[in-house]
């Protein structure tokens, strides 16, 4: 855990035990209690009484050596996509767009440094990265986080960005600051992000931005595709069209949504 001052209503348990959840994730969906404790930096007893704690509420199974999520963590998140209309608003409107183009849609929100994925809608068509409802990314390396940031009021961008500590996933992942800067005021500029092969080899990714009533940027909506078979010249020209209607379909229906149900909370 770190060492930043907090607030006097910081509850420093609920932390941990929330810490003890994220421990666990698809490249590490079994672990034993020293391994949670060394991932949470916290002592082997703290983390047995998290762990047991979760496995008496229902949300840990445990072989008694072994511990592992169970389906019941589901509901912790639930509760947060059905009250939050966006998803059910965009995901018949990725359906339509997945149809058209046949390639695969999503819906993303900005989160910290983060983007998460809200709603996803794959082809069959099978790509290195395993991408779910859920699944974050830095920003500041894909064509929707791009998009969120570059609509992020002026004064944020700069030390957003100047604070970042970008991995080169690739030998074309942007890292230095001002280039990234650069980038960001072209998106900006232009309503969209492509993203050439910056997250993976192989893999290109075009992002519009979704406004609300109010006209705040409060999602992106992406179409990736492999690198084999688009160009970005094509990716423009075949891709882009598409996916801006489709952008341009969600906030019609976002206009009708009743005011504030519809942003991230």
């Amino acid at each position: 855990m770190d060492g930043q001052a907090r607030e006097p209503h910081f509850v420093q348990s609920f932390e941990r035990g929330l810490a003890v959840i994220r421990a666990f994730d698809a490249d590490r969906p079994e672990l034993t209690l020293s391994e949670v404790a060394r991932v949470c930096d916290i002592t082997r007893a703290t983390a047995r009484r998290f762990l047991l704690t979760l496995v008496d509420l229902g949300y840990m199974h445990t072989d008694g050596r072994l511990f592992r999520l169970t389906p019941r963590v589901l509901e912790l998140g639930y509760a947060y996509i059905s009250s939050y209309s966006l998803p059910h608003v965009a995901e018949p409107h990725l359906e339509r767009l997945v149809s058209e183009v046949r390639e695969s849609s999503s819906l993303c929100v900005l989160d910290g440094d983060d983007i998460v994925y809200l709603v996803r809608v794959p082809t069959t068509r099978i790509m290195t990265a395993s991408i779910t409802v859920g699944t974050r990314f830095p920003a500041l390396v894909t064509s929707v986080g791009r998009v969120l940031v570059a609509h992020l009021p002026e004064s944020e961008i700069g030390p957003r960005v100047r604070r970042a500590q970008i991995e080169p996933f690739t030998d074309r992942t942007v890292v230095g600051p001002d280039l990234l800067l650069h980038e960001l005021r072209r998106v900006r500029r232009q309503g969209h992000a492509i993203v050439d092969q910056e997250l993976e080899e192989g893999l290109r990714s075009v992002a519009a931005p979704v406004r609300d009533r109010e006209g705040t940027v409060v999602a992106a909506v992406n179409i990736p595709v492999h690198a084999s078979r688009n160009s970005v010249d094509s990716i423009r020209r075949d891709l882009l069209p598409p996916l801006l209607a489709t952008a341009a379909r969600i906030e019609a229906d976002l206009r009708v949504v009743p005011q504030g149900t519809a942003r991230a909370r």
